[in-house]
């Protein structure tokens, strides 16, 4: 009997520190009608501390540092992209990943390429996000997985899940909960994308 990953889509999540989404990712990703499975883990930091976590997980990982390359983000993007592809990966997942992106990568992976970002989109774009929708007043906050474009945080919009705003929140306990409702919102979303991608 022929294993249920074998028609999943390849995925590798891009990540820079201890990887929670990532983690999840790999979590749903092993159940057999997920559409996708977790075939890299690949940072930009050595010895990030996802990198283990997917290790014990069972996942190939690689780390290829972005120091070496200095000022040429192109250089380090397209090593990057190398080992991309030396893995067969289909999509990439971004998660954590605190690198800005190069036009030449987002159009190598134009449309195979998932971020998550912590607020409603468009809604603050960017960085702060828990504490700008606190301090404008907001009922609710959330999390949004969109597909990478080359403006920061502005491709389509894949699905979103909103956390309400309780009294005496603060940047930091907003953060925890948004990120408990990342971790459900993501491995569904990219689950979504990629048996949409299968069938394509």
């Amino acid at each position: 009997m022929s294993s249920p990953a074998a028609s999943h889509v390849r995925v590798a999540v891009l990540i820079s520190g201890t990887g929670s989404n990532m983690a999840a990712l790999i979590d749903a990703g092993q159940v057999a009608d997920s559409g996708y499975e977790v075939a890299l883990v690949l940072s930009n930091i050595d010895g990030a501390g996802g990198l283990a976590i997917a290790a014990a997980k069972g996942v190939q990982t690689v780390s290829i540092p972005h120091k070496p390359f200095g000022k040429d983000r192109e250089a380090h993007e397209r090593a990057v992209d190398e080992a991309l592809r030396a893995a067969r990966v289909e999509v990439i997942a971004l998660a954590g990943y605190m690198r800005i992106l190069t036009p030449w990568l987002v159009r190598a992976w134009d449309g195979r390429m998932l971020n998550i970002h912590p607020s409603l989109l468009p809604l603050y774009p960017g960085l702060d996000t828990h504490a700008r929708a606190i301090a404008a007043g907001d009922a609710e906050a959330g999390c949004t997985v969109h597909l990478v474009t080359e403006g920061v945080d502005e491709g389509p919009i894949l699905g979103q899940a909103r956390v309400p705003i309780i009294d005496g929140d603060t940047p930091a306990s907003l953060a925890e909960r948004v990120k408990t409702a990342e971790h459900r919102l993501y491995p569904q979303v990219l689950g979504a994308f990629c048996r949409e991608l299968g069938r394509a």
